[in-house]
Order: structure tokens, then C-alpha cells, then sequence
């Protein structure tokens, strides 16, 4: 049996810990633009020596700095850029179709859809979907989706979506996930939904392709950090008696409580680094993970209506409908 890990795990140790299963690995990451947890997550695993790190992301330049980042720190690592716009379906596509062309890439072993939207004003995205939604769950699936021969192709295929204990906020709206034009939005609400949907999704991967494919696949919380970029849409003067209202509103205990317990970067993303390779993880496809542990309902935040089977592959076809593609699994 593994080593127990807890809140207070770091991924400097995990990376130690996994080094073996690390090395040589080809790893895609969404959302890496420095100071987020998506560029923590891959500085961190280059310590231990992955085949090619993927960054994936709208912003060139950005990207750019991540990369320099990481081959100052570790020059034998090999990095690549992918332009990756979340917002644009067509984009997506092109992206996707990019990575396909890859003869040199000819698998994927890992890969970790970190990037999103956290409480955004009301805005469509390119083709019309609330952003929230759009950006953080339709963009990651369709991506996922298209590139899935790379990632098969790799021995032991992982798919990683970083969600949130905010999916308690929303469930999927079903007949209204646009918030009838922005009528019906809260933006507590609308990240909700689109953390929902992280969940579901990865409960859809792994009922799709475990059993036949041995994918495996998993959501997680990384608790709320300091010092990232995903808070830029909030005035927490503000918005934070909104996220207790929103909480109250459903009944959570989270609406009562006045202040964030905020962690370090190197805690939060060590639940990315356990989700991405540990090894005891095999027998609980699916899971959702918290404090690199797998998540306990009876003490965790854990809504049924983010781990149904039954909304997963509702919100599967609903999917396959607004991107206007279905993929055989």
C-alpha cells in the first residue's frame, strides 16, 4: 500500500514520490499562463524529468514565458506551445487538428484541463454559449474528445479536469444553461454549472473508456489558493457576501463561513500531481479527488447531482448537441 497523503502534502514531495512515473511522460496542460496552477503544476513535474511538456493556451506570449520558465529551471526538458482558444469552438478544432498533425507526438500520456473562468460577468462566448459554461466545460470536452486516439495510443492514458467544491453551487440547468440571455445569471451560479460539468464529464470518460480502453480519469478540487489569477473577475468586497448568499441560498455550510483557508500553491497543486499519476488511483476510476486523497462524501463537499451517472451522460449528449458532434465510445 501507498503512502497516505492529506491536505498538508506538497508537490515537491509527490513529484519525489512519483518521479519514476513521471519520466518520459508526455504531458498536455490547458491553462498555464505563469502564476496560475496549471504553470505550478507543469514547473513542478518538470522536476522529474517528463518525455515533453504540452502548454496549451490562448495567449502566445504567455505561453512563452511558461516555457522559458521551465527550460531556465530544467533545460533538458523538452516543451512545446499549442495555441488553444477555449472561447471559439473553430479554434478548438484547429487546435485539436494541430496536435493530430504531431508524427513526433505520436501519444499523450497525461492530460490536465486546468484552464477556466471563475465568476465572470455575463458574456457568450464566440459561439454563443455562457462563458463559464462555454470556456471551462464545452471547449475542454470537445478538445479532449478530438485528440482522444493520441491519448489512447499512450500505455497508461490519464485525463485530468480541475473542478471545484464550487460545482455545489449549480447543478446542470438543463433548460436554461444560457441563463435566458443573461435574464436568469448569477455568476456564482453560471461557475456552478461549469464546475458540474468538469465533474460529469470525467464520470463520462471513465463509464466510456475504462473498461475497453483503460483510460483513466479524474476531477479534483485544489482548494482555494493564494496567489493565482483565476479571482481577476472578483472584488471579493463584494462578491464574497454574494458566494455566501449563493450558499445560503442552497442550504450549504459554506454560507455561514466568513473567510477563505487558503493554501500554498505547492499544496494545491499536489492533488494535480496525485490525480496525475499515482498509481493506487486505478481501482477508482472516475473519482473525484481533494487533499491528493479521493474525496469523501460524508465529509467532503460531494454533490450526487456532479457524480450521477445518469446527469453525466445527459450532459454527454447534450454536449455532443451544442458542438454538433458525437463521438462513438
Amino acid at each position: 500500500m501507498g503512502r497516505t497523503y492529506d491536505t498538508n502534502t506538497t508537490a515537491d514531495e509527490l513529484v519525489g514520490d512519483f518521479a519514476h512515473d513521471i519520466k518520459g511522460k508526455v504531458i498536455l496542460t490547458t491553462g498555464v499562463t505563469l502564476g496560475s496552477l496549471g504553470a505550478a503544476f507543469v514547473e513542478s513535474v518538470a522536476k522529474s524529468q517528463p518525455g515533453l511538456l504540452i502548454l496549451a493556451g490562448r495567449n502566445v506570449e504567455k505561453l512563452k514565458e511558461t516555457a522559458e520558465k521551465i527550460t531556465a529551471a530544467q533545460s533538458n526538458v523538452k516543451v512545446r506551445a499549442l495555441t488553444l482558444d477555449l472561447n471559439s469552438l473553430a479554434a478548438v478544432r484547429q487546435s485539436a487538428e494541430t496536435v493530430n498533425s504531431w508524427d513526433d507526438v505520436p501519444h499523450i500520456d497525461v492530460v490536465v484541463n486546468s484552464a477556466g473562468l471563475m465568476a465572470s460577468p455575463y458574456m457568450l462566448t464566440v459561439d454563443g454559449f455562457e462563458s463559464q459554461f462555454g470556456v471551462n466545460h464545452l471547449g475542454h470536452f470537445l478538445f479532449t474528445n478530438l485528440i482522444m486516439p493520441k491519448i489512447l495510443a499512450s500505455k497508461a492514458p490519464r485525463v485530468v479536469n480541475i473542478t471545484s467544491d464550487g460545482h455545489r453551487l449549480n447543478p446542470m440547468r438543463w433548460s436554461d444553461y444560457n441563463f435566458d440571455n443573461g435574464e436568469t445569471y448569477n455568476k456564482w451560479h453560471g461557475y456552478g454549472q461549469s464546475k458540474t460539468a468538469n465533474m460529469l464529464m470525467i464520470t463520462s470518460l471513465a463509464e466510456k473508456l475504462g473498461p475497453k480502453h483503460g483510460l483513466l480519469a479524474f476531477s479534483l478540487h485544489p482548494g482555494a489558493v493564494q496567489g493565482t489569477n483565476l479571482g481577476s473577475f472578483c472584488n471579493w468586497e463584494v462578491d464574497y457576501t454574494a458566494l455566501m448568499a449563493a450558499d445560503k441560498a442552497l442550504g450549504n455550510p459554506e454560507g455561514w463561513v466568513t473567510e477563505f483557508n487558503f493554501k500554498s500553491q505547492q499544496r494545491g497543486v499536489a492533488t494535480f500531481i496525485y490525480a496525475a499519476f499515482d498509481q493506487s488511483l486505478k481501482n477508482h476510476n472516475g473519482a473525484y479527488l481533494i487533499d491528493s486523497r479521493i474525496g469523501d462524501p460524508w465529509k467532503d463537499t460531494i454533490k450526487p447531482w456532479a457524480t450521477s451517472r445518469l446527469e453525466a451522460e445527459r450532459l454527454w449528449k447534450l454536449s455532443e448537441k451544442l458542438i454538433g458532434q458525437e463521438f462513438a465510445y
